[in-house]
């Protein structure tokens, strides 16, 4: 994930380069339109990213990556570190919701495993789909983990339930006038494209005034 000055696009390297199936090219397109809705409702968004899954070399499709995607790019807009002991997976749409998504009992132990490997620090865990948790049928082993806080499970229904849990600050909610609180995630991210959009338009009336002199 890299972000860089341009007009808001979201590039979707592995589609770009045809690893990226058309569900996957669907999800990211609708987790642009929800920045485009919530970054670029007053102005034009003045950051560009790309996206990919670096060193994957087979095709990608599914939009179970879509919510851990959007996450990732709220953390590279905003400049706030996503937390490395969570794991995540979930589809989402254009308000914001997460939706379901397969495999979450595999997903879970996967990572639960991948845990026990490296060494388990009793803060690790993965967070899922609200919806899904009615259809967890999850190994002994992960549900005594879960049941001695050695490992959680995160039961997420909204964008904003996610960012807060990856990036350990309250996401915030638009007021009236469409402006973030200060101290929030998308406030951070406000405050970048406003510094963003004033030096686009100091570079604008530079070289107005510098072609006016000649």
């Amino acid at each position: 994930m890299r972000c860089y000055y341009g007009e808001g696009d979201v590039i979707d390297i592995e589609r770009d380069v045809k690893l990226g199936g058309n569900l996957h090219s669907k999800g990211v397109m609708i987790l642009s339109a929800w920045l485009a809705s919530h970054f670029a409702a007053k102005d034009p968004m003045s950051l560009s990213a790309s996206l990919t899954f670096e060193q994957n070399y087979g095709e990608v499709d599914g939009d179970s990556a879509s919510l851990a995607e959007l996450c990732a790019l709220v953390s590279a807009l905003s400049e706030l570190p996503v937390r490395q002991d969570l794991a995540i997976t979930g589809s989402m749409n254009q308000f914001g919701e997460v939706q379901p998504i397969g495999g979450a009992n595999e997903k879970i132990e996967g990572f639960f495993e991948t845990c026990r490997i490296t060494g388990t620090t009793g803060s690790q865990g993965v967070i899922i789909p609200k919806t899904n948790i009615q259809n967890l049928m999850l190994d002994a082993e992960v549900v005594n983990a879960v049941r001695d806080g050695q490992f959680h499970i995160y039961p997420v229904s909204s964008v904003e339930e996610a960012v807060e849990l990856l990036l350990g600050k309250p996401a915030g909610r638009a007021d009236r006038k469409g402006d973030y609180p200060r101290g929030t995630v998308f406030g951070a991210i406000a405050r970048r494209l406003a510094k963003m959009r004033e030096h686009e338009r100091q570079e604008q009336e530079a070289a107005e005034k510098h072609s006016t002199i000649h």
